[in-house]
């Protein structure tokens, strides 16, 4: 097998990644330039294969933190070249030989990745957040740098762009946060900032009986207008880009709203409920990104 083929058979094994796990937003999906799908493929198997670490239930945290630092040692190989493509390369393996060629061949900054990978060591250790910016420079790391790489896949670097797509991403990140409110909690974990729930006179200990009192529901709220407002400002990023990628943004920006309007009614009476984007939503979104394209 050539250098070539071995790499092709990397960029599919990202790309089998991608299709199979279920995301609120495209991932990969027929409208990115067909240029990108590749790369966006790779930066995503190598962000979910970390994500999968941190939250691995079977090991300890000293355990999960050495393999998320067996992680950025591989990253750092990889984008200095590593060794060439192998025949017989497992799965993370793969992963890297696809990443690799995307780093150097794209010239991506490491650091966006690294940020990634401190984000996921934190998931390890870190289950509350004290306060509003807390969690926003949480979000800095574990969201915002997937947005700056599509960026840079797409050619654009400017700071302006860079802010906006930072405010899309940790609203993305926010709202899945809402979204999957009861299911954190189950696992130990709460984004709430614990300054706004005191303020609100909202207790954590409600979640266990899945009570929606009158405090949560101003502190979500609070939440959900928070997370509106930084799609607003994160909005014009998505015609900051050209041809197909301009549709994917919109639809992501798009799906992303329509699922935080879901959140705010589900939240209104019960922890219990993850509302998701179904078929039953495609029509209404692509409708909507036509009516902006106008």
């Amino acid at each position: 097998m050539t250098d070539s083929a071995a790499l092709g058979r990397a960029y599919a094994h990202c790309s089998r990644i991608a299709r199979d796990h279920y995301e609120n937003f495209p991932v990969a999906s027929f409208l990115l330039p067909a240029a990108m799908r590749p790369h966006i493929a790779a930066i995503y198997a190598f962000a979910r294969r970390a994500d999968d670490f941190a939250d691995e239930p079977g090991l300890p945290p000293d355990a999960r933190a050495r393999l998320l630092d067996d992680w950025l040692a591989r990253l750092r190989r990889a984008a200095d070249g590593g060794p060439p493509p192998d025949v017989d390369a497992g799965g993370d393996d793969l992963i890297f030989q696809a990443l690799g060629e995307t780093i150097r061949r794209r010239a991506l900054p490491i650091g966006l990745f690294e940020d990634l990978l401190s984000a996921f060591r934190q998931d390890i250790s870190t289950t509350r957040y004290a306060t509003w910016p807390d969690l926003l420079e949480y979000s800095r790391r574990s969201a915002n740098p997937v947005g700056r790489l599509v960026l840079r896949l797409a050619g654009r670097d400017d700071p302006g762009t860079d802010a906006e797509s930072d405010a899309v991403c940790t609203a993305l990140q926010l709202t899945n946060f809402w979204q999957d409110l009861g299911r954190d909690w189950e696992h130990g974990r709460l984004y709430v900032p614990l300054d706004d729930l005191a303020r609100a006179g909202a207790r954590p200990d409600d979640l266990d009986d899945r009570m929606v009192t009158p405090g949560w529901r101003a502190v979500m709220d609070l939440m959900i207008r928070r997370t509106r407002e930084l799609f607003v400002a994160g909005r014009p990023v998505c015609d900051a880009v050209r041809g197909r990628l301009r549709w994917e943004l919109r639809l992501t920006w798009l799906g992303g709203w329509r699922v935080l309007d879901k959140v705010e009614r589900a939240r209104r009476d019960s922890f219990d409920e993850r509302p998701t984007l179904g078929a039953a939503d495609v029509p209404g979104l692509l409708r909507d990104a036509a009516v902006w394209a106008r």
